[in-house]
């Protein structure tokens, strides 16, 4: 219910306060739009702290919008090594610049007497917000590495979700707690944005590049020189008036072009009956899917014991995939003494599916950012991204009867036998009990 709140229901309610609470600001009072230049009252620390700030955020918040818009370009510029290595080490750069410069912007701020009666209650709330956004940002980087490689499989898709009003939190709900932050930080920011001085990133002065012209006429001789000066001066703002119409046309044109998707987006597609149908069996898959998925959880609410396997069937090298009683991926392997090794399928780093195949070594793979896991011991190898092990599984061996022949906990104890002469008679159950001791 929270992750639905946070991740779904602020996400609109910050759009749509953003949207019409800058709308009522611009129109009903359009002398609280400018940022109020403090300029005049402290120069020295602003120089230091607004440059800074401006240039990395900018920066970074332009990196974040075409990882955005364009998920598969970035996607496949970041498979390339040199450019995942260069593109991570410029936005730390960059945060780190952002953060020195809002820290200058925040001291001035408590520190100088002049600024502080110019100072609100919600300049320090949005100064404090963005510096826990650009800080968890940082900390995104530093833990979870690689982020803008995997980023475009996570929010991306989420994010579209929302605009597309197909909201699914199930993109980022797993995610550590560092990245679910950042990402709630920014819809508060958004949300703040029309009773806060950052309103003033919409208050353009478009209607500067419409006025009619001003001539200026010097009556003091001393400034006669400067008439030659001024005349180059209008000229070169009539070059500029000129092209800024030519990208207004362009930007009409682009318009018109994009009138159709947004009747389209509105009003649905017309499509073909064969568009149709492949619309219609997709649907079918999907609720399929959904149907499935209820059976599974219904199967492990109504059982106490879930079939996973023939002890036959496992082998020590090649996992057989089931879902555990919390409806998570897990692999089932036949150790060395011939019983049933269970493991937890969900990566420790970003709960990507791990792989089946188990190497040489005894370790099976996470594909997603290249941990390798041991299957005896469940822990990573010291320099991969995930730092904790994967989790045992309980399991129970039952005989053809269906009578329970031996039991092993996720902590390792074992009770009963079972007999290596009937080994292929046995069946590998998980159970119930098992997932609430672990639990207790």
């Amino acid at each position: 219910m929270i992750d639905a709140f946070l991740l779904i229901g602020l996400p609109y309610v910050a759009i749509a306060v953003c949207i019409f609470g800058t709308i009522y600001r611009l129109r009903a009072e359009k002398f609280t739009q400018s940022a109020l230049s403090s300029q005049f009252l402290e120069s020295n620390q602003l120089v230091w702290g607004s440059l800074p700030w401006h240039i990395g955020i900018g920066l970074i918040i332009l990196a974040h919008l075409l990882a955005l818009i364009f998920p598969g370009t970035w996607s496949g510029l970041m498979q390339n090594r040199t450019i995942l290595y260069t593109t991570e080490g410029v936005g730390i750069a960059l945060a780190v610049l952002a953060v020195a410069g809002l820290v200058v912007l925040i001291i001035r701020r408590i520190t100088s007497a002049r600024i502080q009666a110019v100072t609100s209650v919600m300049d320090l709330v949005i100064l404090t917000l963005l510096l826990v956004q650009v800080g968890l940002g940082l900390a995104t980087a530093a833990i979870y590495r690689w982020g803008a490689m995997w980023a475009t499989a996570a929010a991306t898709p989420y994010v579209w979700s929302l605009l597309t009003f197909q909201p699914d939190a199930s993109y980022v709900s797993g995610l550590p707690l560092v990245i679910r932050g950042h990402i709630i930080g920014a819809w508060l920011i958004i949300l703040l944005i029309p009773f806060s001085r950052l309103i003033h990133m919409f208050a353009l002065p478009l209607d500067y590049l419409f006025r009619p012209p001003q001539k200026v006429v010097w009556i003091n001789p001393r400034h006669q020189e400067s008439a030659v000066e001024l005349v180059e001066r209008e000229a070169a703002r009539r070059y500029f008036l000129k092209g800024a119409v030519g990208v207004a046309a362009g930007g009409t044109l682009l318009t018109v072009g994009a009138a159709d998707k947004v009747f389209r987006f509105f009003f649905g597609p017309r499509l073909s009956e064969r568009e149709e149908a492949k619309l219609m069996a997709i649907r079918v898959k999907r609720l399929e899917k959904t149907v499935e998925h209820k059976k599974y959880e219904l199967e492990r609410q109504q059982n106490d014991y879930i079939f996973v396997a023939k002890l036959s069937e496992l082998e020590p090298r090649k996992g057989r995939y089931f879902i555990d009683y919390a409806m998570k991926p897990a692999l089932a392997f036949k150790d060395t003494d011939g019983m049933p090794l269970l493991i937890s399928a969900k990566c420790t780093h970003l709960g990507c599916t791990v792989g089946a195949d188990c190497n040489a070594e005894g370790k099976i793979l996470c594909p997603c950012h290249v941990s390798y896991f041991d299957i005896h011991t469940g822990k990573p190898n010291p320099d991969s991204p995930a730092k904790a092990p994967l989790p045992h599984i309980g399991w129970v061996l039952m005989d053809q009867d269906g009578k329970l022949v031996a039991s092993k906990h996720a902590d390792g104890s074992l009770t009963g036998r079972a007999d290596p002469e009937k080994a292929d008679t046995y069946s590998v159950f998980i159970a119930k009990y098992h997932e609430r001791v672990e639990e207790s």
